[in-house]
């Protein structure tokens, strides 16, 4: 009886082990001085972005500029087609977050064929430089930042009910603007007047639109007035969800045999429901 030979089992090769370790390790001496000469040449590219943004160093260097910011972009690239090569997913890697990042740090220069002037959109290669909290295991300000956006998240609620009610108030408010300023000193529209509601609530003022009469110059101080309280509101609101989650976080499981209730603070010896005494 004849028996099929065994299908052996799927190996990587030992070369895309090596080259996934010094591309995405940064636990050996190797992935380190890969991710930190990455992050000098992202550095270095932005640098050169901004520099040659100014007319008189452009007129003067502006083309060596253009060579190295191809060097740099060509170098990207190769570093784009390895990570896509040594990883076993290759898809699951393009379609990341820092995938994606990767690809739009190279796109600019190749577009910049088709469409004059787009190579400038490589200060997006600044977003690269997130990789520094990878490469110097500075992940709890990872954590701390998905903490904020937590926070954030839980009240968009209620900053889009504000901001909403804020949209109204600027729209009655530059309308009133715009009656009373009679068409004239900038308030040439009810856009017009909008804006100026918008500069004046944010507490901003540009001053390219001012009112003239008295009424109007008496409805732009109470603007300005209720400018510094509305400006409070969603700060207030963020706050209180923060405390809300470091409360949160801050209790740990911990359940009570009388009612059943699992949160407690991590140093809460009884109940804080039903009084009885927890387990150590």
């Amino acid at each position: 009886m004849n028996q099929r030979n065994p299908i052996p089992p799927h190996t990587t090769p030992g070369w895309k082990n090596n080259l996934r370790t010094i591309i995405f390790g940064t636990d050996t001496a190797k992935g380190k001085l890969f991710d930190v000469c990455l992050l000098v040449a992202i550095v270095l590219s932005i640098l050169i972005v901004m520099i040659d943004s100014i007319p008189s160093i452009h007129a003067k260097i502006g083309q060596q500029l253009l060579i190295l910011e191809w060097a740099l972009t060509i170098l990207f690239t190769i570093e784009y087609i390895l990570r896509i090569i040594s990883v076993t997913r290759p898809m699951r890697y393009v379609f990341s977050l820092m995938g994606i990042i990767d690809l739009l740090a190279i796109l600019p220069m190749y577009l910049s064929f088709f469409f004059i002037g787009s190579q400038s959109l490589i200060v997006f290669r600044a977003l690269r430089l997130l990789r520094v909290f990878r490469i110097f295991k500075l992940n709890h300000f990872i954590t701390e930042m998905n903490f904020l956006i937590l926070a954030f998240l839980r009240s968009l609620k209620k900053i889009s009910i504000f901001m909403l009610f804020v949209l109204t108030l600027v729209i009655i408010l530059g309308s009133i603007m715009y009656v009373i300023e009679s068409q004239t000193n900038g308030f040439n529209s009810i856009p017009d007047s909008i804006y100026w509601a918008i500069v004046t609530i944010t507490t901003v003022g540009y001053g390219d639109i001012t009112p003239i009469t008295p009424l109007g110059k008496f409805v732009s101080s109470v603007i300005m007035l209720l400018g510094y309280s509305i400006i409070a509101v969603p700060t207030g609101i963020i706050t209180s969800e923060m405390a809300a989650l470091h409360r949160r976080r801050a209790e740990i499981y911990k359940p009570c045999s009388g009612c059943g209730k699992t949160a407690h603070a991590s140093d809460a010896m009884y109940c804080t429901r039903c009084g009885q005494k927890l387990p150590d």
